[in-house]
């Protein structure tokens, strides 16, 4: 049986993992010009081991999704119970404060008036008042054959616009195909696609459904969808977080 991170390992998580040794003006710039951020390692080859061996453990789990089921694709996915394992929570927490600072810029730049809070618990004080409790931080796991639709992490009113999905297995040892996939859909044009690469371990910060881009008159909003191409072999693990919480 596998044992998750506890919150004294948390605190051994690789020095990538911390805010303080991610670039964030260099992220900054990177959401703000293409959409997306790849970060890390956010996560050690243990702790990614952990997470994988630890996807049969149910009581660390709320709910558990078939894609097929629904239409959303082939493969599935669990939702983590609060509490939420350390490392999860810890990822949750840390990295929350620096995407609430891109999180209020973009909403600024579309004439929003909301606002994000610094921290995150005041956030999800936010969300559970409206009625939001429910967890939204996840792992996907997928076979060959699988994938995941275009879709969009939206669980009720209140929606944090940035996410984080973290790559839990090596690409062509551990899984081949399986690319991460993000489509910008922008007024009057054609869809534009990005594959992101990524290595066990590793992040990508992305929009939940939508982001700022300058044009010749002004901020305008284009609307974000992400998904996994077919696997070709093997299985490949991911774990996400997502800062809102579900009714």
């Amino acid at each position: 049986m596998a044992t998750m991170p506890t919150a004294k390992s948390a605190k051994k998580a690789p020095r990538t993992q911390r805010k303080s040794r991610l670039d964030w003006q260099a992220i900054g710039a990177q959401l703000d010009t293409h959409g997306y951020a790849v970060v890390g390692p956010l996560l050690s080859a243990r702790q990614c081991t952990d997470l994988r061996r630890a996807f049969s453990q149910e009581r660390l789990y709320r709910k558990h999704i078939i894609m097929e089921q629904h239409g959303y694709g082939r493969g599935e996915y669990k939702y983590f119970a609060y509490p939420l394992p350390a490392v999860v929570e810890q990822l949750r927490s840390t990295l929350y404060p620096q995407l609430a600072e891109v999180a209020n810029r973009w909403s600024h730049s579309l004439g929003k008036e909301m606002s994000y809070p610094s921290d995150h618990a005041t956030f999800r004080r936010r969300c559970h008042d409206a009625g939001q409790k429910r967890p939204t931080p996840l792992v996907l796991r997928y076979g060959p054959g699988d994938f995941n639709c275009l879709h969009q992490d939206v669980y009720g009113q209140h929606v944090f616009p940035l996410q984080v999905a973290i790559l839990l297995s090596e690409p062509e040892q551990d899984f081949t195909g399986g690319e991460f996939v993000l489509t910008e859909q922008r007024p009057r044009m054609q869809s534009r696609v990005e594959v992101v690469p990524l290595g066990a371990g590793q992040g990508v910060i992305f929009p939940v459904r939508e982001r700022p881009v300058l044009g010749t008159k002004g901020y305008y909003r284009v609307n974000m969808r992400h998904g996994v191409s077919r696997l070709h072999r093997g299985e490949r693990f991911t774990l996400g977080i997502i800062f809102h919480d579900a009714m």
